[in-house]
């Protein structure tokens, strides 16, 4: 008689055979990328190879491609990796500052947010920070940053307090902690509640605490060019079991499905299926299990990558210190443990060159450069059809978004590509 055939020896063969065909167009993929770029430096090399890759492939192997087990999965491991207890997973970094405002400011939500509140935030911001608050009917509050730092300046935020604030939403720009001893101080001398942006900020901390543990909701960003990916891909973090909940109704539909405590409607409503049971607005902001079982296999490189990134960081320190007083780099806030997302310049106005000027040398060398975040948000034309208020006249902001640029500080930087932007430095007019 034939031998009875083996399908889990097969399929281990065919996955095996798979992972060489899919490592070695990886190889080939890269050598070509690596010799178009030649010395330069893009502002991001991917986080993920062949392990990702086959995670995705297994993943649609078995035809559960949609949010289930593995989503809950990274929702378990990153919350773990943070130290807040609920993690809750979206499409997007910006989606999840979504989320969080309209959690807070959700008819259900005790002790939320209101229409009419005030929210300060910082000048220096990306734009979907600001939006959700507009689209909430919040009226954001801006306030200037320290130079320094490139954080929102404590002094202004209590400059611009009012009868109206009920929050503050602190963004940790380009992975630098902002001063949150001072902005805990502010929130508990003016019962303000805390909502943090984290987005540039993965694996940062303040005095030991990882980032993501002061706000009543936090926000993470998986895009591809942060310091872990799902390609596309966010969460919000909360200690709160009701605001999780929340938020995984929001996410959804406005259905209960992923709740966890079903419970408390299902007695409510018990005529009506509970599969189909919507219980508040909704959104549909999942993510796959396709990307989940990516992040599931990025997570335990996050404190390498992060590891590479603070030593690159310290040779371009290094490096602009060479031209003088005519660049200024971030300083790392006293007490935090910078993340560094990006590396950010500015040209002192006493510099030979301008900021363009620098951008232009550096793009024709091939070395990517970028503006820091929106610059000054309040100067952005789609602001201006909503209310918000500004503190000051933001100068600092505005000098940044004028003078400032960013070049790429990622775990893939060589020491051929210091070398190359280190010349490129040195022969700038002096």
């Amino acid at each position: 008689m034939p031998k009875a055939k083996d399908p889990s020896g097969a399929k281990a063969a065919a996955r095996e055979a798979l992972r060489k065909a899919i490592a070695e167009g990886w190889e080939l993929e890269m050598a070509e990328a690596s010799a178009v770029r030649g010395n330069g430096l893009k502002l991001h090399e991917p986080t993920f190879g062949v392990d990702e890759i086959m995670a995705a492939v297994d993943c649609m192997l078995t035809s559960y491609v949609t949010m289930g087990k593995r989503v809950a999965e990274l929702e378990r491991v990153f919350a773990n990796l943070v130290g807040v207890p609920e993690g809750v997973s979206c499409n997007s970094g910006s989606s999840a500052n979504l989320l969080a405002v309209g959690a807070l400011a959700n008819p259900q939500t005790k002790d939320g947010l209101r229409p009419g509140d005030e929210v300060i935030v910082p000048a220096l911001s990306w734009s979907t920070t600001i939006w959700p608050l507009v689209q909430h009917g919040l009226t954001p509050v801006i306030v200037d940053i320290d130079p320094a730092t490139l954080n929102m300046d404590p002094n202004e935020v209590e400059r611009a307090v009012s009868a109206k604030t009920r929050a503050i939403m602190p963004v940790h720009v380009y992975g630098n902690p902002c001063d949150m001893d001072a902005l805990e101080d502010i929130c508990a001398r003016h019962g303000l509640m805390m909502i943090e942006d984290v987005c540039e900020a993965m694996g940062g901390e303040y005095k030991g605490r990882p980032l993501g543990q002061f706000g009543r909701i936090s926000s993470f960003s998986f895009y591809f060019s942060h310091h872990i990916t799902t390609f596309e891909g966010g969460m919000c973090m909360t200690a709160d079991d009701e605001i999780a909940d929340t938020l995984r109704i929001l996410r959804s539909h406005g259905w209960i499905r992923e709740a966890k405590n079903k419970q408390r409607y299902t007695e409510q409503f018990p005529e009506i299926d509970a599969r189909f049971l919507f219980v508040n607005v909704g959104y549909n902001l999942r993510l796959t299990e396709v990307q989940a079982a990516v992040g599931l296999e990025q997570v335990p490189k996050l404190e390498e990558f992060l590891g590479q990134r603070r030593a690159t960081a310290a040779h371009w320190k290094k490096l602009f210190a060479s031209q003088g007083d005519f660049m200024q780099t971030q300083s790392e806030t006293p007490g935090g443990t910078h993340a560094w997302f990006g590396f950010p310049v500015t040209v002192r106005p006493e510099a030979p060159y301008s900021c363009h000027d620098v951008r232009r040398h550096f793009d024709a060398a091939g070395i990517e450069t970028r503006p820091i975040i929106c610059g000054n948000i309040a100067l952005q034309p789609g602001l201006q059809d909503y209310p918000h208020r500004t503190v000051g006249d933001l100068a600092s902001a505005t000098n940044v978004m004028r003078n400032s640029f960013s070049i790429g500080n990622h775990q893939a930087i060589t020491a051929e590509n210091i070398t190359w932007v280190r010349d490129q430095i040195e022969s700038l007019p002096r």
